[in-house]
């Protein structure tokens, strides 16, 4: 069994040190976010995730993961797994690789090994990394070995997919591939694919990237409906029928930490990423096109009541980041509507929350969001009754038509134009 240093333990690098932990590896998480690290020294969690919580009590009581402020000697192996954001002008913020590469220089000993598993723009390892690790006097590649073996998991689904996806391991070496390989075969189920760091590094991406278009044809098509007077809905479901397409459902953006993200790492760094770069344009651009879709139902937006359901970037997490109704938030107020948000999930962090029917009290507008299932079986009378006007707009074609009209109420959905 090895000892590890998981850095960064937040929606990746916590469940990642606590599966290490339940496989009887002696794992301590570096943090420098005080809250987050006394909060795991007593077993407990400041995300949400399906099973995490037991997970991480579990093995905190049995002393296999404990957690600090200040990064450990003596460690076997060390596990990159910090935020890769962008910058305001769409390139990747890198200082938390960078500092968290620096902060392992003093520590690291002949034999270490060190994975990064953020996922990263190409030749992020090569480029950034490396040469920072060169201060350690160690060669690398054999006395300091050296991948990049990026997370393939869902939220919601994390404990789950750690154990039983594939995963890619990028090493800058044969002999550093194998070392990074033989440690997540502790605690993974599926095949592990050996590569160079750099074509991992693109795997992710790529990855993500492929949804983030597919999301962008789908996006581009309710857009279109609109205009046509079509219901793109219909359109993607009759289509879908060919065994050769999958087309995914349109929304109000994209969000979250990777597929929001992840694609603007190639727009950077090269420049042949043009339908990825217009794909990113387009879903960037759903949440305006949705408060404009709003404008136009209520007739402006000014001195207006919306109440939002749902801000987090997908159903049932508490992940509220590059969440499109966040960015939709800010422009209906920025163009004078009060926003009254219902947000079953994020409450705590968000604050100034209502429950489902309270949200639409006074409201000109409701606007669902998010899928949560707390919105499933909606009362439609109770939720309009407090209503000012009483206009639907359904952005997921999750809510019931005609229990909505059943209410008085106008349903409005997304990507269905009039024909």
């Amino acid at each position: 069994m090895k000892s590890i240093c998981v850095i960064g333990i937040g929606y990746v690098g916590l469940p990642t040190a606590a599966m290490f932990a339940s496989k009887g590896h002696r794992v301590v998480g570096f943090d420098l976010n005080k809250k987050a690290v006394d909060a795991l020294n007593r077993g407990e969690i400041i995300i949400e995730e399906p099973g995490l919580a037991d997970l991480v009590k579990e093995v905190v009581a049995n002393g296999s993961l404990t957690a600090s402020t200040e990064c450990p000697d003596n460690c076997d192996v060390y596990i990159i797994a910090v935020p890769t954001p962008i910058n305001e002008d769409k390139t990747a913020d890198m200082r938390y690789v960078e500092s968290a590469t620096r902060s392992i220089v003093p520590h690291v000993r002949k034999g270490c090994i060190v994975i990064l598993e953020s996922t990263s723009p190409p030749r992020t390892v090569t480029d950034l990394m490396l040469p920072i690790l060169k201060e350690t006097g160690l060669e690398i590649g054999e006395e300091l070995l050296v991948a990049h073996s990026p997370e393939r998991i869902l939220p919601g689904r994390v404990l789950e997919e750690l154990r039983t996806n594939s995963r890619i391991v990028g090493g800058i070496n044969e002999k550093s591939a194998k070392a990074v390989k033989e440690i997540y075969e502790s605690i993974v189920e599926g095949e592990i694919f050996i590569t160079t760091s750099t074509t991992a590094e693109m795997c992710k991406l790529m990855e993500n990237t492929f949804r983030d278009v597919n999301i962008a044809l789908a996006n581009e098509l309710a857009k279109m409906a609109e205009e046509l007077g079509v219901n793109a809905w219909e359109v993607i479901k009759l289509a879908n029928q060919h065994p050769r397409v999958n087309i995914l459902s349109p929304g109000p953006g994209v969000g979250g930490h990777c597929i929001a993200l992840d694609p603007w790492f190639l727009v950077e760094k090269s420049k042949q990423a043009k339908l990825i770069h217009q794909a990113r344009l387009n879903n960037d651009g759903m949440p305006e096109f949705v408060k404009n879709k709003t404008d136009s139902i209520i007739g402006g937006l000014n001195g207006k009541t919306v109440a939002v359901y749902g801000a987090t970037y997908k159903p049932n997490i508490d992940d509220v980041r590059e969440s499109p109704i966040m960015h939709l938030i800010d422009m209906l107020e920025a163009d004078g509507a009060k926003v009254r948000l219902c947000e079953p999930h994020a409450a705590d962090k968000l604050g100034n929350c209502f429950d489902i029917y309270e949200a639409a009290n006074g409201a000109d507008i409701a606007v669902l969001g998010v899928n949560h299932d707390e919105f499933k079986d909606v009362d439609f009378n109770k939720l309009t009754d407090g209503m000012k006007a009483k206009n639907i707009l359904d952005t997921r074609n999750f809510w019931d038509e005609d229990k909505v009209t059943a209410a008085g109420a106008k349903y409005y959905l997304l990507g269905r134009g009039t024909e």
